[in-house]
């Protein structure tokens, strides 16, 4: 199966799975640190979850998946710590510090929320590699930035909602009104306009920060896409998380498009009754970023500084996963030139809406 860009993606049947390891109240690690205290070089490599948690069907389950990838093809161990409703600093710091003292390394947070945390608790154990996925605010010699081109994969996906929208009326849900999350809505409607000047964008965030609820509650997400869905749009975009299921949901019911977020959601199976109704989704390879920094820190080389996945490395794209996609060659000839134009820059994407 071709594909637009490469993501190694896990199905998890529900959000509601087991979860096999939490910190804060959760699973402590087996391996032990050294008597220097550092971590043991990829004896063990460590995620914590963001908001959602493993289960999302998104952006969590993406760094799942590097993790297990590491398991079976590095022979590391692998442990999963999870966040709790309502934490704060404090709980992530706790989180953090109980997976660099039991032994694991590298580190991983999933999610800019982690940035305070890992600047503490970094500092606190030289020795060990600290990884933070979508964040370049907080830096150190032992933290790597895992970051992605967000706004570019959007970008795609707002030229293959302009093609395939009948009505002329697309919508954009985002989780939470941050700046991550802005370059997603940004490329979105930039992708939707250059193809479609007359084209109408919806955008609705769920919630404003502090209040992250909107990338953990479907049913905001259910009800943002249904007020779209009445106001005439025929395809909705859903940067939310474990929310944006709910999008789909609704789209779903409506006979609408719904476009996916972060992993092939096409292919998760929590989402297999929707499946038919996801048109395509933007994907970031959050598992090979995974992957790479624990292979790196096995390897006696561990990564660090930014390290950013842009369509020119296949770090972000679309996954065309829905026979019913790859078979409007019309939409996918627009994103392939699209896709040529932004690595050759001729086209520049805005990051801000």
């Amino acid at each position: 199966m071709r594909r637009i860009t490469r993501i190694a993606t896990v199905g998890i049947a529900s959000a509601a799975l087991a979860l096999s390891a939490t910190a804060c109240g959760g699973k402590k690690s087996s391996d032990a640190p050294s008597s220097d205290g550092s971590a043991k070089a990829a004896a063990s490599a460590a995620i914590a979850y963001d908001i959602g948690g493993r289960g999302d069907q998104s952006f969590n389950d993406a760094a799942f998946a590097g993790l297990e990838k590491a398991k079976k093809d590095l022979k590391v161990g692998g442990k999963e710590a999870e966040p709790t409703d309502g934490e704060g600093e404090a709980d992530k710091v706790q989180r953090l510090t109980e997976l660099a003292r039991s032994g694991n390394n590298p580190v991983i947070g999933v999610g800019f929320s982690y940035a305070p945390a890992i600047k503490k608790v970094a500092a606190k154990y030289p020795n060990t590699t600290f990884g933070i996925i979508d964040d370049t605010s907080v830096t150190g010699p032992n933290i790597a930035n895992l970051v992605f081109n967000e706004e570019q994969g959007s970008y795609l996906a707002g030229v293959a909602a302009a093609k395939a929208s009948k009505s002329g009326t697309v919508g954009f849900i985002g989780g939470v009104e941050v700046p991550l999350i802005k370059k997603f809505e940004a490329g979105f409607a930039q992708g939707v306009k250059d193809t479609n000047p007359n084209a109408k964008v919806l955008s609705k965030y769920l919630s404003q920060p502090p209040n992250f609820e909107g990338f953990s509650k479907p049913d905001l997400g259910k009800a943002a896409a249904q007020g779209q869905l009445d106001a005439g749009a025929d395809v909705i975009y859903a940067a939310a998380g474990l929310a944006g299921s709910g999008a789909i949901e609704a789209a779903s019911a409506k006979g609408a498009w719904a476009i996916g977020v972060d992993s092939d959601q096409y292919n998760q199976a929590g989402l297999s009754k929707y499946k038919e109704h996801i048109l395509t989704s933007v994907t970031k390879d959050v598992s090979d970023s995974v992957f790479n920094l624990i292979k790196s820190v096995k390897d006696g080389k561990p990564e660090t500084g930014e390290i950013r996945y842009g369509l020119d490395k296949d770090g972000v794209g679309l996954a065309d996963s829905n026979p019913k996609f790859k078979e409007m060659t019309d939409v996918i000839a627009a994103v392939d030139k699209a896709k040529a134009d932004i690595i050759a820059k001729k086209i520049t994407v805005k990051t801000t809406p």
